[in-house]
């Protein structure tokens, strides 16, 4: 008798991000040069100052942190939070394997198998996963890319909510649209998780990237609802540093930490060499901020300008992060996508030498949403590459889809 899958594990989709990588190696075998904006991996370098660290490591045993992360760390931390007149205490910080473990365990800390958590989509694909992972069901309460992918009426959330919603779960400025929330959207949000007494699990760490001069309002600013807020943060993007894995879960909520350190204590420890290279990356490197923020200002500006020029495509101007969702001319979006990586090689007199061709990666934005009927003519696109490689990486996606229309 064959063994058979969990239902779980059958239920858990493929990561919109990733699920086209096999085609990507294989255009790679081939010779081909791949623009990839499927994924937020910055091309730009981590900070010198981290770096040295790891390059310097005077320990004798590389041993287990403690399971909340490094006090030092943690320490840190509160002085980098109340730049943004957020008042913390150390305690009041978990160090998490990326902000990716902090959600699981946020999920698996507050939710019952069964408990339902209200998410504005499209959303990072990974929560759905995380959600599936705790037993948990994500309702999705829609925006649209015509209207900018700003926050519905009250009302679209108050049809959700029954007894078995327990949370609202945003990310803010948003992945993948970009959209960065208003006061007054921050503070309609406040008011449903006061009124239905809900948990809030706010995702935030793109706050550093805010293209307005709109204030970034944080989770952790909303007044009468400190008990409800759970903080979910990360290194990762602002210091280029994906691979260490450092995030952290923050909340006022001492049951609720108290319930994560019961699963922090069960997976031992952070990384060690991540806390090492996160711990440097905090004081000294207000320069190394200012510049990357500068960088991303000029791509968001070439992207968002590129995509708009190729006849068909329509793209909203994201206010935060470093994504946007764009709009293509095509039936599906996903089917393009694979296309461009097994069928699609475009060259010309300024193709790199050596290269066989070139053609571009992007997330189908259908993996972004619960309903799988919708987003099906979009892309997320990631501004991680220089402008250079940006421009190229546009031109080349019109080539596709010009090629991609016509049949050949």
């Amino acid at each position: 008798m064959e063994l058979k899958i969990s239902d779980r594990g059958i239920e858990m989709p493929q990561s919109p991000i990733r699920k086209l990588a096999p085609l990507a190696y294989e255009a790679q075998d081939r010779g081909v040069k791949i623009y990839r904006l499927n994924i937020g991996q910055p091309d730009l370098p981590t900070p010198q100052k981290a770096l040295d660290v790891l390059k310097n490591i005077d320990r004798k045993t590389l041993e287990y942190s403690p399971s909340q992360g490094y006090r030092s760390l943690r320490e840190a931390l509160v002085g980098y939070y109340e730049r943004y007149q957020i008042k913390l205490k150390p305690d009041e910080i978990i160090i998490t394997a990326g902000g990716s473990e902090a959600v699981l365990f946020a999920f698996m800390s507050c939710l019952n198998p069964g408990d339902e958590i209200i998410v504005p989509e499209p959303a990072y694909a990974n929560y759905m996963s995380f959600a599936i992972s705790a037993g948990a069901v994500i309702r999705a309460v829609t925006t649209t890319i015509e209207e900018g992918f700003c926050l519905p009426k009250v009302e679209k959330f108050e049809e959700l909510i029954n007894e078995r919603t327990k949370a609202i779960l945003i990310c803010n400025p948003n992945n993948p649209t970009g959209y960065l929330y208003t006061q007054k959207e921050m503070n309609r949000i406040r008011d449903l998780v006061k009124k239905y007494n809900l948990y809030l699990f706010s995702d935030e760490v793109y706050r550093e990237f805010i293209y307005t001069g709109s204030p970034y309002i944080s989770a952790m600013h909303l007044e009468g609802i400190e008990q409800n807020v759970v903080l979910i943060d990360s290194v990762s993007k602002r210091y280029s540093e994906c691979g260490i894995r450092i995030g952290a879960l923050i909340t006022k909520n001492e049951a609720v930490r108290n319930t994560v350190m019961k699963f922090c204590q069960a997976r031992l420890s952070p990384p060690l060499l991540g806390q090492l290279v996160a711990e440097a990356s905090i004081e000294g490197t207000e320069q190394y901020s200012r510049e990357v923020y500068d960088e991303y200002v000029e791509r968001r500006k070439c992207l968002i300008d590129g995509v708009n020029r190729i006849p068909g495509c329509y793209t909203p101007v994201p206010m935060g992060a470093f994504y946007t969702v764009a709009k293509l001319p095509v039936d599906d979006a996903e089917k393009f996508c694979a296309w461009c990586l097994s069928d699609f090689c475009y060259k010309d007199d300024n193709t790199p030498e050596g290269c066989a061709g070139e053609t571009v990666m992007m997330a189908p934005a259908a993996g972004f949403y619960s309903d799988p009927s919708l987003g099906r003519d979009q892309v997320r696109l990631a501004y991680v590459l220089c402008k250079h490689d940006l421009q190229r990486a546009l031109f080349v996606l019109d080539k596709a889809l010009e090629a991609y229309n016509s049949g050949k």
